[in-house]
């Protein structure tokens, strides 16, 4: 479906409120309360297209899911291996998170399924999952590497000891979900942090799993128990509004009941060290997972040499994060990040292409990007027309990057942002974008 935004240039940001359920946290509540015995109870589910198409799979599959109603969900657990063959394909839609765990469930099946995606998922890399799983004795085909992917059943999978070359949390989540199969202990060690929601959601359904350095590991044959899980607030979803506060002087935004994992708050930390003001208020631990309300004003940022250590730690940020620094005053350089050119697109190039589009050129560089921001100028975008390439978070960026550009700024190709990002529109006119929905 033909979607685009035109959104008015210049406002400012004010309000209070909540984004949308997080979405990895969301997806792993339905996996691991249809793994569970007994009924899962989940609040605050974000019902956006891609975590109701993992509930749709695990339908196919025999679990009786009830809702979503008012972010409300009822998951009855058939156990660990209570799954039952599918009548047809398990179509994951625009979701890699969904296909890429769901490998290292369904490698550990009696029985063989198919996945499919959407034209943009169909595109992405899935070797990164299939061939470590291949080492635990897992059967999956694939299309040159992408998707549709074939799982075959076998006799049973053996647990390994892998080193992940890349940082990936989905890799991570893959192997640990398999190894709940395996016979012995699986052993998961990562090259840098990445978001740990599968240790510690598998830990609240009563899962021993281990944490040794960079190592996370867990024995087969564990029982998984239902659980009630509370779902925060995205901080992905909340990094539009943070960096449209944050790049506008004057804003005052509290956005409520935040996750505040360790593992997925690089975008505070790029933030703050640009000298955004942004103040945590009411901490508190809800179901495993830290949350707390952040309370951002708007001011003047300057730009920085992003640390390494933060990249995989804000990965899905960086579009919001680039506007920011061309926002800033001085230079801002990401180095380390090549996985954003394998995401729902190359989002390096995407962006760049995006930024010259508004009269906002940049340096591309293979790893990541060399923004000389125009900190000093009220409005250092012109406005224009932006290709988003179905892309949810290069719709969304842009959209934010209007209060900052002369002109209006149109954005294409948004239908997506509604898959991860439901009430989108909504909420960035009640804090003071001026978006018209066109098509």
């Amino acid at each position: 479906m033909f979607q685009a935004y035109e959104v008015a240039p210049g406002g400012q940001v004010s309000g209070d409120i909540r984004v949308p359920g997080d979405k990895s946290i969301s997806h792993r509540a339905i996996m691991f309360g249809a793994l569970a015995e007994g009924d899962t109870v989940v609040n605050g589910f974000l019902e956006g297209a891609d975590a109701l198409a993992t509930a749709q799979i695990f339908r196919a599959m025999g679990v009786q899911i009830d809702g979503p109603v008012d972010g409300r969900v009822v998951v009855h657990g058939v156990g660990l291996h209570g799954l039952k063959a599918p009548a047809g394909d398990l179509d994951c839609g625009n979701s890699g998170t969904s296909m890429r765990l769901l490998c290292g469930i369904l490698a550990g099946q009696r029985f063989g399924s198919r996945m499919v995606g959407d034209a943009s998922l169909s595109r992405r890399p899935m070797r990164r999952v299939i061939d470590p799983l291949a080492t635990m004795g897992a059967r999956i085909d694939s299309h040159e590497g992408k998707p549709p992917l074939q799982v075959h059943p076998v006799a049973g999978l053996k647990a390994v000891d892998f080193t992940m070359p890349v940082a990936s949390a989905q890799v991570k989540s893959a192997l640990l979900l398999a190894g709940l199969y395996a016979d012995g202990e699986t052993r998961v060690t990562e090259p840098a942090p990445t978001r740990d929601h599968t240790e510690r959601m598998l830990t609240a359904f009563g899962v021993q799993v281990g944490r040794d350095g960079a190592t996370a590991s867990v024995k087969g044959g564990q029982a998984l128990r239902a659980t009630q899980v509370d779902v925060p607030a995205d901080i992905s979803s909340a990094a539009f509004f943070l960096v449209a506060a944050a790049i506008c002087p004057g804003s005052d935004l509290i956005l409520r009941h935040v996750g505040m994992n360790p593992t997925r708050i690089g975008v505070l930390h790029v933030l703050r060290a640009m000298g955004a003001d942004i103040t945590e208020l009411n901490p508190r631990t809800v179901g495993g997972e830290p949350v707390a309300d952040l309370h951002v004003r708007g001011g003047h940022l300057r730009g920085i040499a992003i640390d390494p250590a933060w990249v995989p730690l804000a990965i899905d940020e960086f579009p919001a994060l680039f506007i920011a620094a061309a926002c800033a005053e001085g230079t801002t350089e990401l180095r380390g990040a090549e996985e954003l050119r394998v995401k729902e697109s190359d989002r390096i190039q995407v962006m760049a292409d995006g930024l010259a589009a508004i009269g906002f050129p940049v340096t591309v560089l293979p790893d990541g990007m060399r923004i000389e921001g125009r900190g000093g100028e009220a409005t250092p975008f012109a406005g224009g027309t932006i290709q988003s390439h179905g892309d949810h978070r290069i719709a969304m960026s842009f959209t934010v990057a209007a209060l900052r550009s002369r002109g209006a700024i149109r954005v294409e190709d948004t239908a997506n942002v509604g898959t991860s990002f439901p009430g989108f529109v909504d909420l960035a006119r009640q804090v003071g974008l001026g978006v018209q929905v066109l098509g």
